[in-house]
């Protein structure tokens, strides 16, 4: 790869988009199965989510928009958990 191209996606932002959409999706399923998966996953986006951030920053504010929509979907899932969602139906 030569000098002058720049790769303009931020993989890790990706990652927390993903996870953090799966996690919003599994965290409603009863049992504390959701629970469990819904707020590993949201987790683990979080973590990805923070390096992405770092990483976009560092490269003046790009790929950060999957960053901001992983950001809304933890929050959405840390919310769902708190009012008992994974938990009963």
């Amino acid at each position: 790869m030569s000098s002058s191209v720049e790769r303009r996606s931020n993989p890790a932002a990706w990652a927390a988009f993903w996870f953090a959409l799966a996690g919003l999706v599994l965290m409603p399923i009863p049992l504390f199965i959701g629970l469990i998966l819904g707020g590993v996953l949201s987790i683990v986006a979080a973590i990805l989510a923070v390096i992405a951030l770092l990483k976009g920053l560092a490269r003046s504010g790009k790929g950060i928009a999957p960053v901001v929509f992983a950001a809304i979907f933890i929050a959405l899932t840390w919310g769902g958990i708190s009012v008992g969602g994974g938990t009963v139906w």
